[in-house]
């Protein structure tokens, strides 16, 4: 067996670890917003929780996710250094970010009634507006903890990954979800039917803030359980910030928390509009969570394996393997994120409706999170090989590059968002986002190209392309099946429509596969080849 076979082989073993506890986890948070969305609804109470989140959110995603900017910098650099090193790095790390991030906690919870203003000025001009704000405020302040728990997640992400603990990494998110579902069902309990009226919207408010908060402290202690035990650093407090290795985090970690906030900054525009649609905070929520449970299986499966291969083959003699490992990196992208994308265009009404249309949750609802989702789907696949491209940039050690791309793109996102706000309401800005994320990918890749003395475009468009038009396909096909069931068995009971639903995205899947595999990609037989030699001997 060749080495390149040998590292394919080991990219799938970690790749079926990762899918396996990624896939737990992102089906407990598809649980947690069918209970949400079973008990709120698509309303006040969830939209005040949308803007108060929005916050904690950013700085989970920004500091604490797996692949964020801390993930990514501990990485790169615990990759390059001796095991005995690790301990000490990660504990001077977590002293000076942890002692950060306390202030902004404490910023949080002061000035909370002024940050609820500035992310949701269209309060004022809503229905129950008053209402959603009180309500987001007291839910902020008592999410303001988060502030300090998530940079202290993103470094045990990033500790644990150069462990190889990749199943603890994906698995731990889940914890949150069962604290805020347990929450909830308790909340149930106690006021039944009430739980969804206006009386009762602040207690529901804090039981959403309060379970977030108690998920995100319980994943954090789990993760520093494993990594005590892993000989990589407890909770000590180190003030050795002149060690070697720190300035070396720091010089990734910096550029590329400003650039990945720079993303969250175009949330905070999508936001900032959609303070001014009634529901359309609600309705981006259980859209976003349609779209980034197979998406975060995915990016798992695809960016965790790697990112230390990225960061091994950074020096000028290993760029024709690091071309190669980037090639591997977007096909997988496309592979899954272009049919996945195609079967929730067309198949949008029915995964909603299976999902989440039950207790609070209307059909009207369903019409608004359908459409936004329709406009999410278009733009999976950008979204994804962004963070693919990303993260060579950050293997190299240039966290500059994409902190400047995301601050030309945040005037892309203000100007799209104005553009299609008016025409398409909620998923204009979704549409916007997508727009952005395209215009990244372009930038990245041509700058990518200068970077490495030439990227092979043809080799890397044709295949991208012809995965491209069997997704079209493949949608079509879905989309035909779909109008045929819907005629013969009709629209109206749960199981009639995932029967139909299950039928017809199995029959895009197939199509897909069938093109996928008649195109004879190398990722392809290496991934699917591992896949049965693992599942046929279990």
């Amino acid at each position: 067996m060749t080495q390149e076979q040998k590292a394919s082989r080991s990219l799938a073993g970690i790749a079926g670890i990762i899918a396996v506890a990624t896939l737990i986890s992102k089906f407990f948070g598809l649980v947690r917003e069918q209970a949400i969305a079973a008990a709120f609804g698509a309303g006040a109470i969830v939209d005040a929780y949308n803007f108060a989140y929005m916050i904690p959110s950013f700085l989970l995603i920004l500091l604490g996710g797996v692949n964020g900017p801390f993930h990514s910098a501990i990485v790169s650099v615990l990759a390059k250094r001796k095991q005995e090193e690790a301990a000490p790095l990660v504990e001077t790390i977590t002293t000076l970010v942890g002692g950060l991030l306390v202030l902004v906690s404490i910023f949080l919870v002061v000035f909370a009634p002024n940050l609820i203003d500035l992310v949701a000025p269209g309060l004022d001009t809503v229905p129950n507006g008053a209402l959603v704000k009180a309500n987001a405020i007291v839910q902020l302040r008592i999410m303001a903890p988060i502030a300090v728990l998530a940079g202290l997640i993103g470094i045990g992400f990033g500790t644990l990954n150069t462990a190889n603990q990749y199943w603890l990494l994906s698995l731990s998110p889940l914890f949150s979800s069962i604290i805020l579902i347990i929450g909830l069902g308790i909340l149930a309990l106690q006021l039944g039917n009430k739980i969804s009226s206006p009386q009762y919207a602040i207690l529901g408010g804090m039981v959403l803030a309060g379970g977030t908060l108690a998920g995100a402290f319980l994943q954090w202690l789990i993760q520093q359980i494993a990594q005590a035990r892993a000989g990589l650093g407890t909770f000590r407090l180190r003030f050795n910030f002149k060690q070697p290795g720190v300035n070396d985090v720091l010089k990734i970690m910096a550029p590329a928390t400003f650039s990945s906030g720079m993303l969250q900054i175009n949330l905070y525009t999508d936001m900032y509009f959609a303070s001014f649609i009634p529901s359309a905070p609600s309705g981006l929520r259980y859209s976003n969570i349609l779209v980034q449970t197979p998406l975060g299986i995915i990016s798992n499966i695809i960016l965790l394996p790697l990112l230390p291969v990225f960061a091994r083959l950074a020096e000028p003699d290993n760029w024709p393997e690091l071309k190669l490992r980037i090639r591997q990196g977007l096909i997988l992208t496309a592979l899954t994120m272009l049919p996945m994308g195609a079967l929730m265009v067309v198949l949008s009404v029915p995964i909603v409706r299976v999902v989440y249309e039950r207790g609070a949750f209307t059909q009207a609802d369903s019409a608004l999170v359908s459409s936004i989702l329709v406009a999410s789907g278009l733009g999976m696949f950008v979204y994804l090989g962004r963070d693919v491209l990303v993260r060579v940039f950050y293997a190299l050690g240039d966290g500059e590059t994409p902190f400047r791309i995301s601050v030309i793109n945040i005037l892309f996102n203000a100007l799209l968002d104005w553009i299609f706000f008016k025409p398409f309401g909620a998923p204009g800005l979704v549409l916007a986002t997508v727009g952005v994320n395209c215009i990244s990918v372009l930038m990245l890749l041509w700058l990518l190209d200068r970077r490495l003395n030439g990227l092979p475009w043809r080799e890397w468009s044709l295949p991208i392309l012809g995965l491209t038009a069997g997704s079209i396909v493949a949608g079509a096909a879905s989309y035909g099946t779909l109008e045929v069931l819907q005629k013969f068995l009709g629209t109206n009971g749960l199981l009639i429509q995932l029967l139909q639903l299950a039928i017809a995205g199995l029959v895009g899947i197939g199509v897909f596969a069938v093109i996928a595999a008649s195109m004879k990609l190398p990722e392809v037989n290496i991934f699917v080849s591992r896949l049965r030699q693992r599942f046929l001997k279990r």
